[in-house]
């Protein structure tokens, strides 16, 4: 399959595709500050497959075709680290916060940048790489590792990154032949599978007022991640990345504002670092296609 060039689409998606996504941080905060964070995840999953099953009988060729891919390998890995990187961000959640979990988080379009090169055979020219150095210094800003007091627990958000990156790669490389309902059905079915063989072993009863933040949390899941396909699908990595650090700024809304968390002076000013190297590369990057198209 062709891949698409709307880039204003491609933005816009990915604008919503974050608004979705802290919402649904704030969900997954909030249950797994008073539940296991494998059942919370195991549960979003189990909603999220039968989503895409229901949605794949409904279209030509059903299941069987929704399923049918060159790479099953890839598209299997792609939902087994996805739920592997949600539950990963989610623990961050229950230790650091909303602010700070999302503050580390948020290098990983500069991850993306890096991996672009060796997974998809993009180019990464000098200056992309002078806006990852300067997005790592705004990395160690925030984690303070030289500070007596650093918390190893500040790398679970990273650990995260590097693992959400890697997936929306690969999200971008299967697309090249398999559809969105293909990648769609296996990010559920794969991630569904490997949750459900490790989570069913923490199940704890939930109460009445939480399946109702359950049920908000599944409906957040879903389309977030249908809108995370149609991005990359729709535009070039390298052109909608930037557009997802809008996911802090939602992030930190509902952080200071629900959960009555506080912002510290280096996370601001790491944070400011890794976004500025972000939009650096993001404005090079136009300037280079646009002398490409004069040429």
């Amino acid at each position: 399959m062709s891949q698409g060039n709307n880039t204003p689409l491609g933005i816009g998606l990915m604008i919503a595709t974050t608004f979705i996504f802290a919402v649904q941080d704030g969900l997954s905060r909030h249950l797994a500050s008073e539940y296991n964070v494998l059942m919370v995840v195991m549960i979003r999953y189990w909603f999220f497959a039968a989503f895409v099953m229901a949605v794949a009988a409904r279209r030509a060729g059903g299941i069987r075709t929704a399923a049918q891919t060159t790479q099953p390998v890839v598209q299997a890995v792609r939902g087994i680290l996805l739920a592997s990187e949600i539950c990963v961000m989610v623990l961050a959640f229950t230790i650091l916060g909303l602010v700070e979990s999302h503050a580390v988080f948020t290098c990983y379009p500069l991850l993306v940048a890096a991996l672009s090169g060796p997974i998809l055979g993009e180019s990464v020219g000098w200056r992309r790489w002078a806006a990852i150095a300067v997005g790592f210094v705004g990395v160690l800003i925030i984690l303070q590792p030289g500070m007596s007091v650093f918390d190893p627990a500040a790398l679970i958000p990273l650990l995260a990154a590097a693992m959400f990156a890697v997936y929306g790669l690969l999200t971008r490389y299967v697309a090249k032949a398999d559809n969105t309902a293909t990648s769609f059905f296996w990010t559920g079915v794969a991630g569904a599978v490997t949750m459900t063989l490790v989570g069913i072993w923490f199940w704890e009863p939930m109460t009445g007022p939480d399946w109702i933040v359950m049920a908000c949390l599944c409906v957040t899941g879903i389309s977030g991640h249908w809108l995370l396909i149609r991005v990359y699908e729709v535009a070039e990595a390298s052109a909608v990345q930037p557009f997802a650090y809008f996911q802090l700024a939602f992030a930190a809304v509902i952080g200071l504002s629900f959960f009555g968390e506080t912002v510290r002076a280096n996370v601001i000013a790491g944070a400011g670092l890794i976004v500025a190297a972000g939009l650096f590369t993001f404005w090079r990057e136009r300037l280079q296609r646009r002398s490409r198209q004069l040429l």
